[in-house]
């Protein structure tokens, strides 16, 4: 219990100085003429920035405070992977916490139009946003598990789709497909989205691997690091779609697309087989979403009942919703301590 409390304290004062940080330094960035709260010259983009740093910033001094002595015990090659994914986790809180503040510049600037702040003023909003991101960010460094991964993807998607859709550079992109969020003015937003949430879907599968060693062991050690490599490999085709936008390079997108799909499920097929069981409620979860994923198609292809874009979203969705319960279930079933690998190294036992 008395553990528990200190680690309240430090979360609440970790949370107080990120918002005097933020406040401070939103000031000297804003200072000058009164701002709007979104568009061109606007409180929102400066704001976005800081937070994030500071989100950043937050996770790295948590991380170093309550987790400083986790990899001791593990060879170098696992002390790489775990920093990797802490370097990783480290750029998703800043992409996470920056487009969130830009998101609700944009909803609050429709809100309230006309409105322009003063330096204190907008220093003020930038604190709060530091403090909110830093918090969320202070309280993963504690202990981040792969369900929290998957609740980070999932919200990081949503918000950034959102903050690309109101910037749109073409006002009815819904017609055609999500891909056209990535043309044009504005097109940095959907890219930029990607490109950070691949980072984290490679990040996920490292967590994955490290359940699945937790409950395997060594002598598991093949196919699960056939299991990550999967999933980075789908987070690295995900960030390729981004970066390889329609409208420069439709071969190459297109190509990413393909492989982000086709990996993904290679990747869920590889770590169901791993997992003991494999467990009921994923196999339940597995037929119930692939049924409606067939319904999904036929009524989109054959019955013309909604667009391309509907589809594109049902499918992510669905599977948003199937890793969630995959890293739910991999959670319930992996010890949670540290398991230290006694191989020296990553290539050869």
């Amino acid at each position: 219990m008395a553990r528990e409390m200190a680690r309240e304290t430090r979360a609440i004062w970790a949370t107080l100085v990120c918002f005097l940080v933020g406040a401070g330094v939103g000031t000297l960035v804003l200072w000058g003429n009164p701002r709007p709260i979104a568009g061109d010259g606007s409180v929102g983009l400066p704001a976005a920035f800081v937070a994030g740093a500071i989100a950043a910033a937050s996770f790295v001094v948590s991380t170093f405070l309550h987790r400083r002595g986790e990899n001791a015990a593990m060879p170098r090659w696992q002390v790489i992977i775990s920093a990797s994914s802490a370097v990783a986790l480290t750029v998703a809180f800043a992409g996470v916490t920056a487009l969130g503040v830009l998101l609700a510049s944009e909803v609050l600037g429709v809100g309230l139009q006309g409105l322009e702040l003063p330096a204190f003023g907008g220093g003020i909003i930038t604190g709060v946003a530091s403090a909110v991101g830093g918090r969320l960010a202070f309280d993963a460094g504690i202990g981040l598990r792969t369900t929290d991964l998957a609740t980070l993807l999932f919200s990081y998607l949503v918000i950034g789709t959102l903050f690309a859709m109101l910037t749109a550079a073409d006002p009815r992109w819904w017609e055609t497909n999500f891909s056209q969020l990535g043309i044009g003015i504005g097109a940095w937003a959907f890219n930029g989205t990607l490109v950070v949430a691949g980072i984290l879907i490679s990040t996920v599968g490292m967590y994955i691997g490290r359940d699945l060693h937790r409950l395997r062991g060594d002598d598991w050690f093949g196919r699960i690091a056939t299991v990550a490599l999967l999933w980075v490999g789908t987070g690295i085709s995900l960030a390729g779609v981004g970066l390889f936008p329609l409208e420069e390079n439709i071969v190459m997108h297109n190509i990413a697309a393909v492989a982000t799909l086709v990996l993904f499920v290679a990747a869920g097929v590889a770590t169901t087989a791993a997992m003991p069981g494999p467990p009921r409620p994923l196999l339940l979860t597995t037929v119930g979403i692939a049924l409606m994923l067939v319904v999904a198609f036929v009524l989109a292809d054959s019955f013309h009942l909604y667009s391309v874009t509907v589809l594109e979203a049902i499918v992510i969705g669905l599977g948003l919703l199937w890793l969630t319960t995959l890293v739910r279930i991999l959670a319930a079933l992996a010890p949670e301590g540290s398991r230290p690998s006694e191989r020296e190294s990553l290539l050869h036992a």
